[in-house]
Formats: C-alpha cells, sequence, structure tokens
C-alpha cells in the first residue's frame, strides 16, 4: 500500500487520525514550530505561530496548512477538511493568539479549490 510509506514532516500519513485541534497540533505541527509556538531556527527557518499577527486572517492559515510553502508540505492530502479547520481553530485561539472567528470546513473547502 503505497499511503503506509508516505510521509509528512517525518510522521506516517496513516497515522493522522487525531479528532481534535491540540492533538493535531501536538503530533503534526509541533515537531517544527515547536511545542510552544515560537517556531526556531537552524537547520531550517520555522516560523512563530505564537502572537502572529498573519493567523488574523483565517484564509491565510487555512491555506498554508493546505497547501504548505517553502519548507512546509501541505497537509490536504494528510488531512480531513475538518482536521485541517480544528487545527487552524486550535492554533488561532492559543499560543497569544485569540482569534475568535471559528473556520469551518467550508472555510477550508473554498479555499482549497482556488
Amino acid at each position: 500500500d503505497d499511503a503506509s510509506h508516505d510521509y509528512a514532516c517525518g510522521v506516517p500519513a496513516a497515522s493522522f487520525d487525531q479528532t481534535t485541534g491540540e492533538a493535531l497540533f501536538q503530533h503534526v505541527c509541533q515537531g517544527c514550530h515547536m511545542s510552544d509556538a515560537q517556531g526556531s531556527h537552524g537547520a531550517g527557518a520555522y516560523p512563530a505561530l505564537a502572537s502572529n499577527a498573519k493567523l488574523g486572517a483565517k484564509i491565510y492559515p487555512i491555506y498554508m496548512v493546505t497547501s504548505g510553502q517553502g519548507g512546509m508540505p501541505g497537509f490536504k492530502k494528510y488531512m480531513s477538511d475538518q482536521q485541517i479547520a480544528m487545527v487552524v481553530d486550535y492554533v488561532r485561539a492559543h499560543f497569544g493568539n485569540h482569534y475568535s472567528d471559528t473556520v469551518t470546513v467550508e472555510d477550508v473547502r473554498t479555499v482549497s479549490r482556488r
């Protein structure tokens, strides 16, 4: 099965079965963006998600998670639209971010169709 050999950020895609935004962040995102979402610099540059004004317009983080950019892979083929909505909502409401407009599955579908 090709899916068992498909990886994103070193994690087998088949393991993206988390059901909360927090669990998805911990399992998928914090490996690069760190557990406190402060990002890191070293072998690569991983931007801070904490107190990040770019997350204010929910389209931006949805696009980044679905499509990726630079060294970040797109996760559209690894996560469901619901999972993407949950993890984006989680990051936008934690780590010093206080964006309260909820990301919906329809928002994810709209952005990923562009």
